[in-house]
């Protein structure tokens, strides 16, 4: 059986784009407020945090940086290769502070440093909020990209977030990752998109920040136009296979006798019997 703690731990796990905040108070409401219920969740909300790419600013900062467990220098302390600094974050609160300045010890330094402003404008140029993170991966036999895009409009009961991760192996070339994509919408209902799309793309080894950027850019514009047809094709035939068809009888309907028809046969032209 599922312990109670596991079960809260799922709420948090789960919760959407935007909303950790409001998931995080219903917990409370629920346990009370309990201390030690708050501190037994602190490895759901790292895990969380993480896995969704979770931003901060740091203090005097005025643009955010990124969680994850790709610029994690583990004991809750995380680094950014951009600012040149290295911070602690409280994944319960989601602030960051102990700032202290940071230096990339990697024989990809020059490539990391590259990717982030060749991917800089691709990012400002597709994504309306976004931010980004380049860091040594694999070792340092490779470089991870991670980006991430939030959307949030709670007073139309909408978030959205979009999270690509690659990761490019200069010996053979290769850029490899996934796109994952999570839109919740709750006005009068409860509908949530989660998308998981595997990307892999074959560049020239050793390949320059630029090729690495169309690579990235590529992969990210077929999906979305992937996206786009399957949008397209959910409007046009399964919400229309969802609607119940009424016939065309092309007879005026008199709207004061409304809530009199019997809409099978009165408005279908049919007889009463």
């Amino acid at each position: 059986m599922t312990s109670k703690s596991e079960a809260l731990a799922s709420f948090v796990e789960s919760a959407p784009p935007g909303e950790l905040i409001t998931v995080t108070a219903d917990i409370k409401a629920i346990t009370g407020d309990n201390p030690s219920t708050a501190e037994a969740l602190g490895p759901a909300f790292q895990k969380y945090n993480e896995e969704q790419f979770a931003t901060v600013k740091l203090p005097g900062a005025s643009e955010p940086v990124i969680v994850s467990s790709h610029n994690s220098l583990g004991g809750g302390r995380y680094y950014d290769v951009e600012s040149s600094s290295e911070f602690e974050f409280d994944h319960t609160t989601q602030k960051a502070s102990a700032v202290q300045s940071y230096v990339l010890e990697s024989k990809h330094a020059d490539l990391v440093k590259s990717l982030l402003k060749s991917l800089s404008t691709h990012a400002a140029e597709h994504f309306p909020s976004s931010t980004l993170g380049v860091y040594p991966a694999q070792d340092d036999l490779g470089v991870a990209i991670v980006l991430v895009a939030n959307k949030y409009s709670p007073n139309n009961f909408w978030n959205g977030r979009w999270r690509s991760l690659y990761v490019f192996t200069p010996a053979s070339g290769s850029l490899t990752g996934s796109i994952k994509v999570d839109v919740h919408y709750y006005e009068d209902g409860n509908v949530r998109l989660l998308a998981d799309k595997p990307v892999s793309s074959s560049l020239s080894a050793d390949a320059s920040a630029p090729e690495i950027t169309r690579g990235v850019a590529a992969v990210e514009r077929k999906y979305q136009e992937e996206l786009n047809r399957a949008f397209g094709n959910l409007s046009e035939s399964a919400f229309k296979g969802l609607r119940r068809q009424l016939p065309i009888t092309r007879q005026k309907i008199e709207w004061e006798k409304i809530s009199g028809y019997r809409l099978g046969q009165d408005i279908g032209g049919g007889r009463s019997r």
